[in-house]
């Protein structure tokens, strides 16, 4: 836990260091004045459950763009999820090969949040599985490679709920948690565990697979704490129909290297 929670500290730091280059800009060479300073530019990358598949307006109650109203407009959060996608580059739709994984990379992000390997252990694709550590850890450093140098954070999949899909729910939770923990150790990356924060909660998936709105809320909240080190503030029922983003308070990474 402390090794985790120094890995997390590093990339928290490694984005205030972005932020600071970006603050301290000096402007064109032709003398316009100095640019404001730039937003954090999050890429939440994956699959189905990124994207928000069976979730109802999910452009407003997909996880990504729940996280983005508990960061506050001081960060911008980018959806690069793509239903079926797979690390695996021999996986019947792999991620590799989409638009999204070329906007997620244009996009410049300074942060970079994946979670893949549902589809992955799917058995049609999971005959691969020799080839998933090697394939996520190349599709991680396609973002190391960017020049926003962007502080990556792992996930942990989301536990396939049993019944028919015994088989299927055992490749997750056995073979490929251990390879995600492989590749962890391996890049030396923190792994936000959405697994603990949905198991044994059927009320919060709308199938077997996918988290419904609630469910996108508890990955939005798991995920704002890795990032910032804080747990958030649920609005009072006052307060609820307001505008504002939902109990979103100042935390110290925004004190430190946001401008107020």
């Amino acid at each position: 836990m402390f090794k985790e929670t120094l890995k997390s500290l590093a990339l928290i730091s490694a984005v205030c260091l972005v932020l600071c280059s970006c603050e301290n800009s000096t402007g064109s060479k032709s003398g316009h004045a100095p640019r404001s300073p730039e937003t954090v530019r999050v890429a939440c990358v994956g699959d189905s459950i990124t994207f928000g598949e069976r979730i109802e307006d999910r452009e407003r109650n997909s996880y990504p763009a729940q996280l983005a109203v508990l960061l506050g407009d001081r960060w911008q959060v980018r959806n690069f999820g793509v239903n079926g996608a797979t690390a695996l580059k021999k996986g019947n739709y792999p991620y590799w090969n989409t638009q999204e994984f070329r906007d997620a990379l244009a996009f410049r992000p300074q942060v970079v949040i994946i979670n893949l390997g549902t589809n992955d252990a799917r058995p049609h694709n999971w005959k691969y599985k020799d080839d998933y550590v090697r394939d996520y850890i190349a599709l991680i450093e396609s973002f190391q490679a960017l020049e926003s140098k962007p502080a990556i954070w792992l996930c942990n999949l989301a536990p396939a709920r049993t019944g028919k899909r015994v088989g299927f729910y055992k490749v997750i939770q056995g073979e490929v948690m251990q390879r995600l923990n492989e590749i962890a150790r391996r890049t030396g990356l923190p792994v936000i565990d959405l697994n603990s924060a949905l198991r044994a909660r059927k009320e919060l998936f709308a199938d077997a697979v996918h988290p419904n709105e609630r469910g996108a809320k508890v990955m939005a909240e798991t995920i704002y704490f890795a990032l910032t080190g804080h747990k958030p503030i649920q609005p009072s029922p006052a307060r609820s129909s307001t505008p504002r983003p939902s109990g979103r308070r100042p935390t110290s990474l925004d004190r430190q290297f946001l401008p107020s």
